[in-house]
C-alpha cells in the first residue's frame, strides 16, 4: 500500500526587483493508495504549483513531500505526469509513444509490446496504434498521454488539467475513461481542474484552495465518482447532493474571487 504526503508544504517565489510572492502556506495532506483527490480553486490559488511539487519538478521552501515513506526530492516514474497537452513525441507512432518508458528502462522488448497492446485496448485506440500522433484528435492524444502514463506503473497519477482543452463531448467521454482506469488500476490520482462539475465528478475526495497565500479551505468527500464508474455521468448528476454541493463550491469561488478583485482594485 503506497501512501503520499504533503507535510506542511510552503512555496515562496523570490521575484527580481527584490518582492517575493507566496504561493502556498502550510500545505497538509495525506492520500492513501487508491484514492482519487480533485483540487480547484480561482486563479492564483497554487494548484498546479503543488502538483509540480508532488511531481519534483519543484522543490519547496518549507514542508517536505514522502510517497511510501521515501522523500520526494525530483522526478521519479513512480509519480507520472499528464498534462493539459499531452506533451507526444509528434515523430513517433502511438504504439511508441506509449512504451517509450520502459523502453528508455531496458524493459523487454516483448513484454513491453504486450503491455502496449493492452493498454492501447484498454483507453479504446487498438485500431490506431501506428498512426502518428498529428493525426490523431485531441481527445485521441490525451488517451495515449494516459496510456503512456500508465505504462511507466507508477504508483501515483498526477493530472493538470488533462481534459481543459477537450470539447463538451469529448471532455464528458474522457472524464469515464479516467474513472474506469482509477477503479481498474487502483491507481492514487489527483486531478487539477478549473471546473466545478468536474471536479464533483472526479473526486472521491475534493479540496477547495483559498487564494494567495493558497492554503486548503474546505475538503468534501463525495459520492460521485464512484457512482460514475458504473453509471451514465449525466445520470450522476441528478444526484440529489450533486447540485447543492455544485452551488455551494461555486460561491465559496466566487467569494473568493471577488476578494481578490478587491484586493486588486485597492
Amino acid at each position: 500500500m503506497s501512501e503520499l504526503a504533503i507535510d506542511n508544504i510552503s512555496m515562496r517565489f523570490d521575484l527580481p526587483n527584490g518582492s517575493s510572492v507566496q504561493a502556498l502556506k502550510n500545505v497538509s495532506l495525506n492520500l492513501k493508495s487508491g484514492e482519487l483527490l480533485s483540487v480547484l480553486g480561482p486563479s492564483g490559488c497554487g494548484k498546479t504549483t503543488l502538483l509540480n511539487i508532488v511531481a519534483g519538478f519543484l522543490a519547496p521552501t518549507e514542508g517536505q513531500i514522502t510517497l511510501n515513506g521515501d522523500r520526494v526530492v525530483g522526478p521519479s516514474a513512480e509519480r507520472g505526469m499528464v498534462f493539459q497537452q499531452g506533451a507526444l513525441f509528434e515523430w513517433m507512432s502511438v504504439r511508441e509513444n506509449v512504451g517509450f518508458g520502459p523502453r528508455m528502462k531496458g524493459a523487454n522488448p516483448t513484454a513491453t509490446r504486450e503491455k502496449v497492446d493492452h493498454l492501447l485496448d484498454v483507453v479504446g485506440l487498438s485500431e490506431f496504434k501506428e498512426k502518428a500522433v498529428y493525426e490523431l484528435s485531441g481527445g485521441m492524444q490525451q488517451r495515449v498521454a494516459l496510456a503512456r502514463c500508465l505504462a511507466n506503473e507508477p504508483d501515483v497519477i498526477l493530472m493538470d488539467e488533462p481534459l481543459g482543452a477537450l470539447d463538451a463531448l469529448t471532455r464528458e467521454k474522457m472524464q469515464s475513461l479516467v474513472l474506469k482506469l482509477w477503479k481498474e488500476t487502483g491507481k492514487t490520482i489527483i486531478l487539477i481542474t478549473h471546473s466545478v462539475e468536474e471536479a464533483l465528478l472526479l473526486g472521491e475526495r475534493l479540496l477547495v484552495m483559498a487564494p494567495r497565500p493558497g492554503r486548503i479551505h474546505k475538503e468534501y468527500r463525495l459520492p460521485f465518482a464512484d457512482l460514475g464508474v458504473d453509471q451514465d455521468l449525466r445520470e450522476v448528476k441528478k444526484h440529489p447532493e450533486y447540485a447543492s454541493t455544485r452551488e455551494e463550491i461555486l460561491s465559496m469561488i466566487w467569494d473568493m474571487e471577488e476578494e481578490i478583485m478587491g484586493r486588486q482594485e485597492a
